[in-house]
């Protein structure tokens, strides 16, 4: 399959970085900014992407169309990109990018393909790509090789295997360790500024985690304003754990302390806004200070 017109939802922060580095490539990369926030419209005219309105546009005169969003939302895009593809007539490669299980990247994929289109599961794992920063793009599924045509310096391009589901699960894998690792930092080091022995504690991880403590106080500053993305990634990374006959507890607590976290302030802001003079302690302290019932 050759790709010359790439399609993208939604512009945001990581959508908006991996739309620059494919148009670097030369490709034209249109996204549909009908019923968009401004900073969706914000970020696409930021970025020089070509708006067509409506998804079902964009179905229509795209090659391929990469569904970067929040995960709760993947499937109601599905939805919408399939009746795309019943009225178009079209065969448009749809691609899920986002955190989602391998029982709903199935789901996705049924969808897509009863509805006459092409369907690839893919998972991102890393930062937004911009500046000096790389990232990976995972992807499995008959003819997932086509996908190694966006490649380029500042962004990998993985084929994992010809079946839909598998870069779904290394994606949850890995977000289960990265993003759950920090839940639980998040809700201990929340709990020993109100029990009043932060400082202490402190103390003794820096004799015998300091490598940790310092890699979590890191990853906190940008947390907050990606909270609410991450309940949603952890409810998925839940379905992915019973579906491999493990406990989903442990992540749907992990769905909680983000939800805590996205009711704040601080949840309230975007990566764009958001503080950056606050340190991974100014996050902590700021949270302890939240009511317990923040969340709602």
């Amino acid at each position: 399959m050759r790709i010359e017109n790439v399609g993208l939802m939604t512009p945001g922060d990581m959508g908006q970085a991996l739309a620059q580095q494919i148009s670097a490539k030369g490709f034209t990369v249109r996204t549909a900014l009908d019923r968009r926030s401004e900073r969706s419209r914000t970020l696409a005219r930021a970025a020089g992407l070509v708006d067509v309105g409506t998804i079902a546009r964009l179905v229509v005169e795209c090659d391929v169309v990469l569904s970067v969003m929040n995960p709760g939302a993947a499937l109601d895009f599905a939805g919408e990109a399939a009746d795309a593809l019943r009225a178009g007539g079209r065969d448009t490669l749809i691609v899920d990018c986002n955190a989602i299980a391998p029982p709903t990247a199935h789901e996705i994929a049924g969808v897509i393909e009863r509805a006459g289109g092409r369907f690839l599961d893919a998972g991102i794992i890393g930062p937004p790509p911009r500046g000096g920063a790389k990232t990976n793009l995972y992807v499995s599924g008959p003819g997932a090789a086509d996908l190694e045509q966006l490649a380029g310096p500042q962004l990998a391009v993985h084929v994992v295997s010809d079946r839909i589901g598998d870069a779904s699960a290394v994606k949850m894998c890995y977000g289960a360790l990265n993003k759950g690792t920090q839940a639980l930092w998040l809700e201990v080091l929340i709990a020993a500024e109100r029990l009043g022995v932060a400082s202490v504690l402190e103390e003794q991880l820096r004799q015998s985690r300091a490598d940790l403590h310092d890699w979590v106080l890191g990853q906190f500053p940008a947390l907050p304003p990606k909270a609410y993305r991450w309940v949603p990634e952890m409810v998925e990374i839940s379905k992915t754990l019973a579906s491999a006959g493990i406990t989903p507890r442990v992540f749907q607590g992990a769905a909680d302390i983000y939800a805590y976290v996205a009711a704040t302030a601080l949840g309230s802001e975007t990566p764009e806004n958001r503080d950056r003079t606050r340190s991974g302690r100014d996050i902590v302290r700021l949270l302890a200070q939240q009511p317990p019932d923040a969340s709602g």
